[in-house]
Order: C-alpha cells, then structure tokens, then sequence
C-alpha cells in the first residue's frame, strides 16, 4: 500500500480544518436550526480545505445539499489532478446533538493513502462492534451472529474485568431494542446514545475513557470513517451490511456488495498510514465542547498518527473579530 507522499506531517492542517468546522458551528449549538449549524460547519471545513497542499478526494463526505450544492460530497476534489490521498470528512458528527445543546458532537476528519478507504457506494447501514487495542485480537467473524454475552464474554476476559462492569454503547434505535435487552441481560451497562456514531466509536477504541465496546447498527458512511480512528488506535471492528430498507437491500445488491461478508477494520481501510483528527464541539468523554470567554474561543482536539503511534490532545485560543 503507497503511503501518503508528503515531506511534512499534516496532522496540525487537519486539526485546522475540524477547528474551524467546530468554531463555525459552535454559535449554533443549542439554536434548534439543523440546516443553519450544517452549512455554517460545512462551509468553513470546505474552505479550509482549500487551502491545504492536500491533493486528495473525498471518499467518505456529506450527501446533504448546502445552498443547493453538496460541497463535501463524495468525488470532490481537492489539489491537483493527480490524487494522492481519500479524505473522510464529517463537518458534524451528531448534528442534531449539537443544535439541542446535548453532549457528545465533534468534528472529523481522516486522511488515509488513495483508495485504501473503503467506499459505503449506496449502503447506508452497518452492524458494527468496536473495541480497544486490549481487545481487538478477541474479535472474530463469529462474533457477528453470536449473541451478545458470548461476545461480551470474549471482550471482558481480555480486559480482565467481569462482564457486569462492561460498558456498551449503543445507539437508541428502536431496531437496537432486542440488543439492548440481550446486554442487560448479560449484567453490562448500556450507554445509550441518540446519534454520534463516529464519535461513540472513538469513545469504545480508546483506552481509559470509560466504553469498552460499541455494538449496533449504525451509518455505513460514519462506519468508515470511524475505521480510520480505530485503526490509527490500534482498536479492533467488525462490520456487515445491514440493509434497513428493500430499497436499501436492492441497491446494494445490484451494487455487487456482499451482504454477508464480514468487514475488518483493515478491510475497512486498508492502510497504517493514517491520519485523524477531531475537534469538541459541546463535550464528549474525550474532548470538552467549544467555549467563548468575551472576544475568545477555545478548541480542544484530538490527533491521532496511526504510523507513528501517537495522539495528541491540543488546546488552542482564537480571537474571534466581530
């Protein structure tokens, strides 16, 4: 696999652009207007794009129209003609959070060699389990169709604890209600969350922050996305196609995309030479939201290198012109 050809490490670029998303975005938290806080983000992360010496493509972007015009769709071209590197983007993660003053938004965006990021095309949904690096050789294909306290079993052994003091994200769907009833009834503690699927996957990959595990159906754009963390972590996925609709089943299907295959996260990008950056918009387990202080704002982000083994937390101030 080419590695990204670049003589620098782009990594505090990137944490430019989910900054500026964040700082773009941030005056719209708790205004109720979804539309408004979408463009706002989109608009600046697109901008700041822009102005990078990136030469990549977006692989994973955003499907919904701003002004009219999808600016971060997927195809969209940033640098010269010739690409070097897919760009997966998400200006908002969990913008619904965002505009209800809830918890749990960020930005993100990951940058990984060309066409090792693997393209959602027209799936909307995957299962997915993710885990941190002290579980991730414990991940199996079988895990997939097992039920829940099997795989919680596997994953509480290899973290030493017992499975009553698992904690599991899962996203509040009512599709998640036979879930969310199996991992009760295994004794672990659901963390039920209403959207933020990318940053609920960071949350389960990362050491120390409380979540051992994500498990559910979710958004198959953000599943990749949220590989690219994972792999950076050295966390362990499993993904499969999860159709939710017969429209869903059909596209997929005449896609070519194999319903039953299950995904690895090396499957899912297919590459360790990854970079990935996110930015607190109103406060996660990893990163408190966006704050002003009278003519200042301050950011916190996370940078994480995959080839290099490092994360970075970065604290930073802007003066913000009137």
């Amino acid at each position: 696999m080419e590695q990204i050809p670049t003589s620098r490490n782009i990594g505090l670029d990137l944490v430019r652009v989910t900054e500026a998303a964040a700082l773009a975005a941030g005056r719209w938290i708790g205004s109720g207007n979804f539309d408004a806080a979408h463009a706002a983000a989109t608009d600046a992360m697109f901008n700041m794009l822009t102005t990078l010496d990136i030469n990549g493509c977006i692989a994973i972007g955003e499907d919904r129209p701003v002004d009219g015009r999808a600016v971060l769709g997927e195809g969209i071209v940033f640098g010269q003609d010739v690409m070097m590197c897919d760009l997966a983007v998400d200006p908002i993660d969990g913008t619904r959070l965002l505009v209800e003053g809830k918890p749990g938004a960020v930005s993100v965006v990951a940058v990984a060699p060309r066409h090792s990021i693997w393209s959602a095309g027209p799936a909307e949904y995957l299962d997915k389990i993710v885990v941190d690096r002290d579980a991730a050789h414990v991940l199996v294909p079988e895990c997939m169709d097992a039920p829940a306290a099997w795989t919680l079993a596997l994953i509480a052994r290899a973290k030493k604890k017992a499975v009553r003091d698992l904690v599991v994200v899962v996203l509040q769907r009512l599709r998640h209600h036979d879930l969310i009833e199996e991992i009760r009834a295994t004794g672990a503690r659901i963390y039920l969350r209403q959207e933020g699927d990318a940053e609920g996957a960071m949350e389960a990959a990362m050491p120390d922050t409380g979540v051992d595990v994500l498990m559910g159906v979710g958004g198959a754009s953000q599943g990749a996305l949220s590989a690219c963390a994972v792999r950076a972590l050295r966390g362990g996925m499993l993904a499969r196609l999860s159709p939710q609709t017969a429209e869903e089943r059909i596209a997929v299907s005449q896609a070519g995309m194999d319903l039953h295959r299950v995904y690895t996260v090396e499957d899912l990008v297919a590459s360790d030479d990854i970079f990935f950056a996110a930015t607190g918009l109103t406060g996660t387990p990893l990163l408190p939201g966006i704050s002003y202080k009278g003519g200042h704002a301050e950011t916190h982000s996370l940078l994480i290198r995959a080839k290099t083994k490092t994360r970075r937390f970065i604290q930073a101030e802007y003066v913000i012109e009137d």
